[in-house]
């Protein structure tokens, strides 16, 4: 009878080692995705920042040729 319960809890923590095994796996992949993920956010901020920068420009040189076209 001992022994029928000692093989149980023994089986029992195997499944719990192989567990927290699978769950540190999926948390250190889920963690690179969310690495990757920053970088990609960090490179459509900038690409961001750039559209604005070159709206900011094209908007500049429009405003400058209206005003041209206001004095003629």
């Amino acid at each position: 009878m001992e022994f029928v319960k000692f093989t149980e809890l023994e089986e029992r923590i195997k499944r719990i080692l192989e567990e927290k095994a699978a769950l540190k796996t999926h948390c250190q992949e889920l963690e690179e995705l969310l690495k990757n993920k920053d970088i990609e956010l960090e490179e459509v901020n900038k690409q961001l920042k750039g559209l604005h920068e070159e709206k900011e420009t094209v908007r500049t040189k429009v405003d400058s040729l209206l005003e041209l076209l206001q004095d003629i």
